[in-house]
């Protein structure tokens, strides 16, 4: 059977502000399946936004456990992502599930994944999924020759970037902003 693939999401913080964004395409095979997924939830009244890469069932069953942690340590993302990490590496059921996901709130950008790893980049600049490679490297052009852009907007020209390069990767964006 083959596998779905898909996708490319970043985040940028960038002057007070962080963007995330994604495409809308997922692959079955060698053939487009759908065009306009959704893989950024809003989350806690849009406090937090979630993008997430691989199986969406389990990017789903993780954005539901996400989502508790959130409400269980008031609100507090890091503190919730690091609960997250510990429980999906150490739960028999939960380390099973193949995604990954991007965590953004106000100030804050965090990667979490399956492993245990929750990384806050450097740089301001987060990516995952099949064209997260070409998307950071055009988000980090973008801060350093392009400065007087927001975040929303190197968010969304770093996707298209992505998606001219990335066949996983489509022009169909959705980009949430929280300032």
């Amino acid at each position: 059977m083959p596998k779905i693939h898909s996708t490319t999401v970043i985040a940028v913080l960038h002057n007070g502000k962080v963007a995330i964004g994604a495409d809308g395409q997922a692959t079955l095979g060698n053939t487009v399946a759908k065009s306009n997924v959704r893989k950024i939830r809003k989350l806690k009244d849009g406090k937090a936004v979630v993008g997430f890469a691989g199986s969406t069932a389990d990017a789903f069953a993780l954005m539901d456990k996400f989502e508790e942690k959130l409400s269980a340590y008031g609100g507090i993302v890091e503190r919730a992502a690091i609960e997250l990490a510990k429980e999906w590496r150490t739960d028999r059921y939960l380390r099973r599930l193949e995604a990954m996901m991007i965590v953004v709130a106000k100030n804050e950008i965090f990667i979490i994944s399956g492993s245990g790893d929750v990384i806050k980049p450097d740089n301001d600049v987060a990516a995952i999924g099949s064209g997260a490679m070409y998307a950071q490297a055009a988000a980090l052009a973008l801060k350093k020759h392009a400065p007087h852009l927001s975040a929303k907007q190197m968010v969304e020209e770093a996707l298209h970037i992505a998606a001219d390069i990335c066949i996983y990767t489509n022009h169909n964006l959705l980009i949430e902003e929280i300032e």
